[in-house]
């Protein structure tokens, strides 16, 4: 293309300092070096975790910085050494690499990569290497990607080449909220065929957790949720029973507990908050029940009585689902394209790169569950 080799001039949506609205700016793409690729996004929904690091982590050595990790688009240019990827390919950026080599990525047990950004920078949620710039200051890549503007450079290690045909306005959401809430049912707690269930969280990754439960066959799923207008949305992935903490006088781990003989045998923590991980793993029946941890936070630590884990239990985290990033996002799109797995009904809101402050302000209010941007044609 004309503009490889090339610094590009794009729009971007940065964030100056922590709490502060995005600002849209003019930023330069420098060109992709050794082993990178240059990405012109065309598609990038709105996750809980820009938010989480705008609004909650607070740290300054994360700023300024451009948000978005769950994008899509077609690849500008490659640099030296490249030669998985081509111009004009459709691709999926990755927050969580795969570079194949590393004793995690040869460990069938995890999806863990030892050159990921969070290897040594998960604190400020970006490695300082960037190839973006603004205002002759240097503005990081959020989680290794940033996808609120119109081009990016990503590690050819963290980037999926995706179908031909794949929608990218869609296809996007597979680089966050629905990879993570699904591959956390059917791989991170691998719930089994008439199994009961609990999703506590009905954002977009708790969603996807409840279609995950109901592709591997469980025969109940409690949706949580205090609120209830997400129930509806919830029963469109499968949801069985729906419940409201609020409106009991009593834990709803209680409630759970009298309601499934002692406890569900899978929960599935989607909020990020400390407290509703332990009530998830206290909803659990003992002996054999499985709670999981997929809501991102790392700001507070969290507890529980001993006695949950030694009468049976076990607790466990997810990141990305336990989906191999490069291997495993191909294969989801293609289940989306063959009709396995939902994605169109998380969509609820389209805006233009500009509107991203209001998009972030209906995700905040919880009044939106997946807000895409057009980013570029």
């Amino acid at each position: 293309m004309a503009t490889a080799g090339k610094v590009i001039k794009c729009r971007a949506a940065v964030a100056w300092e922590p709490t502060a609205p995005l600002m849209m700016e003019e930023i330069e793409v420098a060109p992709p070096q050794e082993g990178e690729i240059r990405i012109k996004v065309v598609a990038t929904g709105v996750c809980h975790t820009d938010l989480y690091h705008l609004f909650e982590g607070k740290d300054k050595r994360g700023f300024p910085t451009v948000l978005g990790h769950e994008g899509a688009g077609v690849v500008e240019s490659v640099g030296p050494g490249v030669t998985d990827f081509k111009p004009g390919d459709k691709v999926i950026p990755l927050f969580l690499s795969q570079c194949g080599e590393c004793k995690f990525c040869k460990c069938p047990k995890t999806n863990l990569c030892d050159r990921n950004w969070s290897s040594k920078y998960h604190d400020i949620m970006s490695d300082p290497t960037t190839r973006f710039t603004c205002r002759d200051r240097p503005i990081l890549q959020f989680m290794g990607t940033s996808t609120f503007s119109e081009y990016t450079v990503i590690n050819q290690i963290a980037v999926a080449k995706i179908d031909d045909d794949a929608p990218l306005e869609r296809v996007c959401l597979l680089g966050c909220g629905i990879s993570t809430g699904y591959g956390a049912a059917v791989n991170t707690a691998g719930v089994t065929p008439g199994s009961v269930c609990a999703v506590f969280g009905l954002g977009a990754v708790g969603l996807a957790a409840v279609m995950g439960c109901k592709n591997a066959g469980a025969s109940r799923i409690f949706a949580v949720d205090i609120n209830e207008q997400k129930f509806e949305k919830a029963k469109v992935f499968g949801a069985t029973d729906f419940l409201n903490p609020k409106a009991y006088n009593k834990p709803i781990s209680e409630v759970l507990a009298e309601m499934t003989n002692g406890g569900v045998d899978f929960s599935l923590e989607c909020v990020g908050n400390t407290e509703v991980m332990r009530t998830a793993l206290e909803s659990c029946v003992k002996g054999w029940g499985v709670s999981v941890l997929v809501g991102w936070t790392d700001v507070k630590d969290f507890s529980a009585r001993p006695i949950q884990l030694i009468s049976g239990k076990t607790w466990k985290g997810s990141l990305f689902g336990g989906f191999k990033s490069k291997d495993s996002v191909p294969n989801l799109v293609c289940d989306y394209m063959t009709g396995k797995i939902k994605l169109d009904e998380f969509i609820t809101h389209k805006m233009s790169l500009e509107q991203v402050n209001d998009a972030i302000n209906l995700m905040k209010t919880g009044q939106c569950i997946r807000c895409i941007l057009n980013i570029s044609k």
